[in-house]
């Protein structure tokens, strides 16, 4: 019997991405009416401009946190650019009516950091882990904790090889 790899790799096409995106977008759709979309630099852009997109929201700010230093461990979060005051001051403060997106919540600890800042807000994802799924409102696809998701920006075209050692054919 094989066991399984110590590491497990989803890796998501700019297709699939775009595609999981506009489930999204379809999913908050019915929530609200959005004055603002927040995204959570630097995954959160292309989903944030996608889900902007299919809802009709044109303000869209960013908050700019650095947690993944060497592209395998979370580090220490770092905040690089706070978000505007005039975004967290719509619909009476604290970031109500504003749609806080990033493209996964892991451990949660970035969303954490973004609800102090913006405690009324609606938190999506277009994907999520166990650990940080309490951290957020709304997302679409679910994978277990110990998955690495492969985003379209961090590919290039290379072999992949089979999850099987047994490479006889």
């Amino acid at each position: 019997m094989e066991t399984a790899p110590e590491n497990k790799a989803f890796p998501v096409s700019w297709d699939m991405l775009h595609r999981d995106a506009r489930a999204l977008a379809w999913r908050l759709s019915s929530l609200g009416e959005w004055k603002a979309i927040v995204c959570i630099t630097r995954g959160g852009l292309v989903p944030a401009g996608i889900v902007a997109r299919e809802l009709g929201i044109r303000t869209i700010e960013t908050v700019c946190i650095a947690s993944y230093h060497d592209y395998e461990n979370q580090g220490e979060l770092q905040v690089i650019k706070p978000v505007d005051p005039k975004v967290i001051d719509l619909e009476g403060g604290e970031g109500g009516g504003v749609l806080v997106i990033d493209d996964l919540v892991d451990t949660g600890k970035t969303a954490k950091v973004v609800r102090q800042m913006l405690p009324k807000a609606h938190f999506a994802t277009v994907y999520a882990k166990p650990v940080g799924v309490p951290m957020v409102d709304t997302f679409v696809t679910e994978v277990s904790q110990d998955t690495w998701i492969y985003f379209p920006w961090d590919m290039g075209w290379q072999f992949q090889p089979p999850l099987s050692k047994d490479t006889r054919g």
